[in-house]
């Protein structure tokens, strides 16, 4: 059996153990999800921090006299109180130049500590064994929140030969700091300061919006569906009795409607995922694969003892072609889930060919699902 034979049979098996699984999944009973795992209250968010620092203490495998590293090092230095002569530049091989990252949790207190991320900005080979000195994290209006600074713990290694070979294994530009910011203000929420609390839903859907609009005036709340993806609800203004209602709410359970029909394909790597809610209308699909085989062989000719000439490479090229049987399925209407699982499988379809079948089930109109590519 062949390399490619034998990748074809890996990819019909992954297909049918995935379509299998999905199956076995979608057809547990349905059960009651709690409000807090399918929305989240209006202002409860993180914000996103970031900011410019330089890391030092590297082993040769900074920036090397990039110049705006050479001017962030000397800025640093003029802090501390040491003023490089005029025209002099440090050496830059053991310092770089970076860009630091991380998310202020809602509700963030001045004190708290944050996990920062650490990313070479100019040609760093490795932040490994560096010290990130300590920089401000600004948020999307530009005040400052937090002060980083700390060991990088960095993953990857590389290493280089004098060849010019080498190997990177991860990514030794960027590394992390446990703990390494310290919130220094902290974020105003509209959580405590409303007339009103909104729940916003994670996926829009009417149906989950009304459901849960009900099932919140159930437990004696007023509360109000506002479009698809918002509920309005009356709340006190007492801080207290507002975060014992919100935990209330959280904590509720009910049935949901079925979520729509679709259909994810992500073409780069042939993964599919099918809803439960997927139906086919009538419809025969036929399967088949095409092989071309080239060929090629060198033979040397020789000419005769008196003839004068020259031994000559000569190839021959051979190509063939052929298609397997192609076997077709037959879908009923009103098709589900179990029904295209067994059609796939007896056709043998590998990931990629999987996707064909579904664009043209959709093409033709058979496929009553929301075809979503990514």
């Amino acid at each position: 059996m062949s390399a490619t034979t034998s990748s074809l049979s890996r990819g019909r098996r992954l297909a049918i153990l995935l379509l299998g699984i999905i199956a076995l999944l979608l057809a547990a009973p349905a059960q009651a999800e709690r409000i807090k795992d399918i929305a989240h209250f209006a202002g409860v968010r993180a914000n996103a921090l970031s900011g410019y620092g330089i890391v030092v203490g590297l082993s040769g495998t900074g920036d090397d006299n990039l110049e705006y590293t050479v001017q962030s090092l000397k800025s640093a230095a003029a802090r501390l109180g040491v003023m490089l002569p005029p025209g002099v530049n440090p050496g830059l091989k053991n310092a770089a130049a970076v860009i630091i990252t991380a998310e202020l949790p809602p509700f963030a207190k001045p004190g708290q500590r944050l996990d920062v991320t650490v990313s070479a900005l100019g040609k760093a080979k490795s932040l490994r064994g560096g010290t990130l000195l300590m920089a401000p994290m600004q948020g999307a209006d530009g005040e400052v929140y937090a002060l980083a600074q700390g060991n990088l713990a960095v993953g990857g290694f590389g290493a280089e030969g004098r060849d010019g070979s080498k190997i990177v294994v991860g990514t030794p530009s960027s590394g992390r700091v446990p703990g390494g910011a310290s919130v220094e203000r902290a974020v105003p929420s509209p959580f405590a300061g409303s007339a009103e609390l909104t729940l916003d839903l994670d996926n829009q859907d009417f149906s989950a919006a009304r459901a849960i609009a009900d099932a919140i005036c159930a437990s004696g709340t007023p509360a109000r569906a506002v479009d698809a993806a918002t509920i309005s609800i009356s709340a006190p203004a007492d801080t207290a009795a507002r975060i014992a209602l919100a935990a209330r709410i959280e904590s509720l359970e009910l049935a949901l409607a079925p979520p729509p029909a679709r259909v994810i394909v992500n073409a780069r790597t042939g993964t599919v995922v099918i809803g439960g809610e997927v139906r086919i209308l009538a419809a025969a699909i036929a399967h088949g694969n095409l092989t071309v085989r080239v060929t090629e062989n060198s033979q040397a000719s020789q000419p005769g003892a008196l003839s004068g000439g020259s031994t000559v490479v000569t190839q021959q090229s051979r190509v063939e072609a052929g298609e397997a049987p192609a076997r077709m399925s037959l879908f009923r209407p009103g098709a589900k889930l179990g029904d295209i699982v067994d059609a796939v499988n007896a056709l043998g379809a590998a990931p990629g060919d999987l996707v064909a079948i579904l664009e043209a089930l959709k093409a033709a109109g058979a496929l009553r699902a929301e075809l979503v590519v990514i």
